[in-house]
């Protein structure tokens, strides 16, 4: 983190003003803590590395005012409280020299060693390299930490405590700096620690997070809960004493403890399913940690002779434990009063697993830099690294690791038993294709439980799938929409991107020699140097990426023809620019054309007579990050970066092509809104409104109740004119404010 924009932790309120007494306790109390930890080992390392930092980061403060040195001490205290070995506390101290200071690597190395410069570097972002965008920055800084982690996982032990206390003091950054951070870390970091097994640091990332990511829901969220905290509170101490006495009776040993679920968990339950949140049957639960299997099979029939189970609510995790090694019980039950509750049931070594996750396992194999090579916490992992070879453009990485971090749901078998754990909603040809590329290439049909599904199918829990294959079968574009899983993802487009390239270069050749015919220019007298010279010129090493780019319609023949004739081929005259138009789309019906004055409102980065249309998949709005695809025939359709098909289409990277807003103009889009609301008199009054607040026009409402939301349940389907997304951003706000209004989404 730079000093400019980190984020600040106050020194204790009785020393204010007090900068280097504020470091140097800190100091103290980190060096106490691991001189308990480790009372055999020197800790002579550690303090060096205080001093190295100190002095680099002498001076710098954070956005908060205090000393910026208080951030590398609270990460590696952190680090110490996981019981992390002198290498990793080393790391914690001085993972911003090299990004923040003066040091470079060379003298990590030399003071501090290998190991601790290797880590230092897998943290360093790479902030000093001149990049296109931000995204591009992160992507290639996200990239280099996980291949740095594969070699040594401490690289992202140190960054997950560093992300932690950043997002535990936020509050010194701009509204829009916060946001942004909340969401990569939801996105990005959370996930990491989820796939980890580091469920402690995984909670704790997520719910602060969600504050600063969705602050009005998350308030509401949050007040909603500890109105109910006093009663939920007895409720559980109640059912906690039930189960400790049944226990005792029975023999089992056991301690009990009492939980309410997360906020960010409860509220992504609300927003998938779509219901109350009285409708959460584990907002409430206990966790029984036993002294062996044997006995959290018997707790668990102790609990369902007690209360009844929920069907479908059971899952046994240590049976099949998830990819992330996590085993426990977990059941919901009836509890007194009508009111459900969920039991995890585990050892304790389960338990430790759950929280700790592979720093649990790592930490009892001292000397070892690295996961194991079995570890299947780390086998997505080495496989995206595989990957990312063939990932040029950085958005299709983030997007890929994005898709690979989504929890893992669905526990399938082939039809010898093998279990295959798949994300949820995974089909047959993410199964196909888990199983090998070929077996997924090949794949022409599916039986499920032994009886043929369309390949669209979803998996659920304990399906038996067999896949059909046939010989010479290559993979449909259509897959792209139905698969789940990054491996599928990226076999499916190696395959395509291939069949169309080939298909690009013969379209381009027989282009280049028609209008070669038509201007009696004689390609046969034309020199493979000279050639390679002109599509040098447009930025390629090959005549055949040359002539896939004029099959893919970047340019025309013409162009190519005056650069290598310029005596017989005169250059094109140039056109007044045309219009950017909107696909015709009845239903949305807004034109992205100029204004009265001609300036587009999207406009190709750097060329002004190509044909431009937003998609009607998304419909995007002024101020959103978007991304143009050529089409053959049709112009550059224009997409949002977060709409679905952006990464079905963007397969083939050289259709890809730079876009922008033009300069600010009075135009409004159409934007539905689906809004799901409590049925109640009043509501569509409050609903309106908030739109004649922000002076916006409705083109269309229907308003009807919905009995599948339970008995007073209502949805409201609305379309509005909308300025951007900060006007867009504002509406929602309002209507997510609105007393009753249960959830807000944009339909794409």
């Amino acid at each position: 983190m730079s000093p400019e924009t980190d984020v600040g932790q106050a020194c204790p309120p009785a020393m204010p003003g007090t900068g280097p007494d504020c470091v140097e306790q800190a100091f103290e109390q980190l060096h106490e803590l691991v001189r308990r930890a480790r009372p055999n080992e020197d800790l002579t390392p550690l303090e060096r590395a205080f001093r190295f930092a100190e002095q680099r980061h002498s001076g710098q403060l954070r956005s908060s005012g205090e000393p910026y040195m208080l951030h590398p001490l609270a990460v590696t205290t952190l680090l110490a409280e996981q019981q992390m070995d002198i290498v990793c506390l080393e790391t914690g101290l001085l993972h911003d020299v090299v990004e923040d200071t003066t040091a470079t690597l060379d003298e990590i190395r030399v003071n501090f060693g290998e190991d601790v410069a290797r880590c230092v570097d897998g943290v360093t972002k790479l902030s000093k390299v001149n990049f296109y965008s931000r995204e591009e920055r992160q992507a290639e800084s996200v990239r280099k930490m996980l291949l740095a982690m594969v070699t040594d996982i401490r690289v992202i032990l140190v960054k997950l405590a560093d992300r932690i206390h950043n997002m535990r003091t936020l509050d010194s950054l701009p509204r829009d700096r916060q946001e942004r951070i909340a969401q990569e870390t939801l996105e990005i970091y959370a996930p990491i620690a989820h796939r980890l097994g580091m469920g402690k640091i995984r909670g704790e990332l997520e719910d602060l997070a969600f504050r600063y990511a969705e602050p009005e829901a998350a308030l509401d969220l949050i007040n909603e809960i500890d109105s109910k905290r006093q009663a939920n509170e007895a409720f559980l101490e109640e059912i906690k004493h039930s189960v400790e006495v049944n226990l005792g009776r029975e023999g089992i040993p056991a301690r009990v403890q009492s939980r309410v679920k997360r906020a960010y968990s409860v509220y992504q339950k609300i927003k998938r399913q779509r219901i109350p949140l009285d409708q959460i049957y584990d907002l409430l639960g206990l966790r029984i940690i036993t002294d062996s299997v044997k006995n959290c099979y018997a707790a668990l029939g102790v609990i369902h002779n007690e209360w009844h189970p929920i069907p479908g609510r059971i899952k046994d995790f240590i049976a099949i434990p998830r990819s992330n090694l996590y085993q426990s019980l977990h059941t919901s039950v009836i509890g007194p009063g009508g009111l459900s509750f969920e039991v995890q049931i585990r050892t304790e070594e389960m338990h430790r697993i759950a929280e700790e996750g592979i720093a649990a396992h790592w930490k009892y194999k001292e000397g070892k830099r690295g996961p194991a090579e079995d570890d299947q916490r780390v086998a997505w992992l080495r496989q995206l690294v595989e990957w990312q070879r063939e990932m040029r453009d950085p958005g299709e990485f983030m997007s890929t690791l994005k898709v690979d971090l989504y929890p893992e749901e669905v526990y399938t078998f082939t039809p010898k038993g093998k279990v295959i754990v798949l994300p949820r909603d995974a089909t047959p040809i993410d199964f196909a294709y888990s199983i090998h590329s070929d077996v997924g290439n090949t794949c022409v049909g599916a039986k499920v439980n032994g009886r043929i599904v369309p390949l669209k199918y979803t998996l659920r829990n304990g399906d038996v799938c067999e896949i059909l294959t046939q010989p010479g079968h290559v993979p449909s574009r259509d897959w792209l929409t139905l698969v789940k899983t990054s491996k599928a993802r990226n076999k499916i487009k190696h395959v395509i991107n291939a069949i169309e390239r080939a298909k690009a270069i013969e379209i381009g050749q027989k282009y280049l020699e028609k209008e070669a015919r038509r201007f009696g220019v004689a390609l046969t007298r034309i020199t493979k140097a000279e050639m390679e010279a002109v599509a040098s010129e447009y930025g390629y090493s090959k005549i055949e990426d040359l002539h896939a780019a004029l099959g893919y319609g970047k340019f025309s023949a013409r162009q190519v023809l005056q650069k290598l004739a310029p005596d017989q081929v005169q250059p094109e005259q140039p056109e007044p620019p045309a219009k950017s138009l909107s696909a015709p789309a009845p239903a949305t019906g807004v034109p992205v054309g100029g204004d009265t004055h001609g300036d587009l409102v999207i406009r190709v980065k750097g060329c002004d007579d190509l044909l431009v249309y937003r998609a009607k998949c998304c419909n995007p709005i002024r101020g959103e990050a978007i991304v143009g695809y050529v089409t053959r025939g049709k112009g550059v359709a224009v997409h949002a970066t977060s709409c679905s098909n952006v990464q079905n289409l963007m397969y083939e990277v050289e259709r890809k092509i730079d876009v922008e807003w033009a300069r600010a103009a009075a135009e409004s889009f159409p934007v539905r809104l689906t809004v799901l609301t409590d049925d109640r008199p009043g509501m569509l009054n409050q609903l309106t409104n908030v739109l004649f607040t922000e002076q916006s026009n409705i083109r269309s409402l229907d308003a009807r109740s919905d009995d599948r939301r339970g008995a007073d349940g209502a949805v409201v389907e609305m379309t509005a004119e909308i300025r951007d997304k900060k006007q867009l951003e504002r509406v929602v706000s309002a209507i997510r404010r609105i007393s009753g209004v249960r959830d807000v989404e944009r339909v794409q």
